[in-house]
Order: structure tokens, then C-alpha cells, then sequence
């Protein structure tokens, strides 16, 4: 099996080298998406044996490729209205942005599998509690951290 040190290093790789490709064509927005998930990456790979370092890298992921999809979406122009000289380089620019949306679902299972290699659940949920009676947490399962006194202790003469 790999570990996200040889598999995270990769994606990471990959990710920084399409996202530098995308120069020509990059917004603040994409940029600060990109870079962040990207920093979450090489938190996940530095900490090898946090759960939580590769949930936030996977749930980056799953966030930039949202709003990838919603940058294309705002942000594409076609080419022809940019001067001759720069059409190719846009054109090269948009095709490592599409392909680095491409990329991120397969990066996402390698992320996902090395969450559970670190002991993640299998489902990651949240739980939410409907009611008010549930809003109190159960109280039964805690251990008291008060000194036990005895009875014969604090019996007077």
C-alpha cells in the first residue's frame, strides 16, 4: 500500500505543476483555492500519522474542484478576443486548468485511501442531534475528576 508520503507527494506535485501552468489564465480566487488545498497537502504529508491532516486535505480537494468548475464557469473567455500573441498561451493555460480538474477526482480516492490507511472512518459523518433533550450531552459515560471523600474523613470527633 502506498502512504500519502510517496502518493500525497505526488498529487501535490502534479497539483503545483498544473496550477503553475495556469499563469496566464489565473484569478486571485483560483489562486488562493488552489494554493490553500495545496497547503494542506504538504501539512498531510509532513504529519504522516494525523487523520486530520489528510480529511482537510480531502475535503480541500473536494472544495476546489467546486469551485474550479464555478471559476471556469465566471472567468473563461474565449480566446479570440486576445491579442494574436497571447491566444496560445491562454489556450495552454486553460487546458492545464481543465486538466487539473480532471486530475482531482483520482487524486481524491488516493487522499480518501490514505485516510483510511490512518485509521479514518469509513464514512465521514456528522452528527446532528433534533430535540431539545438530546441537546445535552450524556453525562453517564464521564469519569469524575473530583477527590473522592469518604464519609469516615469528614466524620467529626
Amino acid at each position: 500500500v502506498l502512504h500519502l508520503k510517496g502518493t500525497g507527494s505526488a498529487v501535490i506535485y502534479c497539483s503545483w505543476s498544473l496550477l503553475v501552468g495556469t499563469t496566464a489564465w489565473l484569478t486571485l480566487s483560483y489562486a488562493w483555492a488552489n494554493f490553500s488545498m495545496l497547503a494542506l497537502g504538504v501539512w498531510a504529508v509532513a504529519q504522516r500519522d494525523s487523520t486530520d491532516a489528510a480529511l482537510m486535505f480531502l475535503l480541500g480537494m473536494i472544495i476546489t474542484m467546486l469551485t474550479d468548475a464555478v471559476h471556469f464557469g465566471l472567468y473563461y473567455t474565449p480566446p479570440g478576443s486576445l491579442p494574436l500573441k497571447a491566444v496560445d498561451t491562454y489556450r495552454f493555460s486553460m487546458a492545464t486548468a481543465i486538466s487539473s480538474l480532471l486530475l482531482k477526482p483520482f487524486s481524491c480516492f488516493f487522499i480518501y485511501r490514505e485516510y483510511r490507511v490512518r485509521g479514518g472512518d469509513t464514512l465521514i459523518m456528522f452528527h446532528f442531534h433534533a430535540g431539545i433533550s438530546s441537546a445535552s450531552p450524556n453525562r453517564e459515560s464521564y469519569q469524575s475528576i473530583d477527590p473522592q471523600t469518604h464519609p469516615s474523613a469528614t466524620a467529626g470527633p
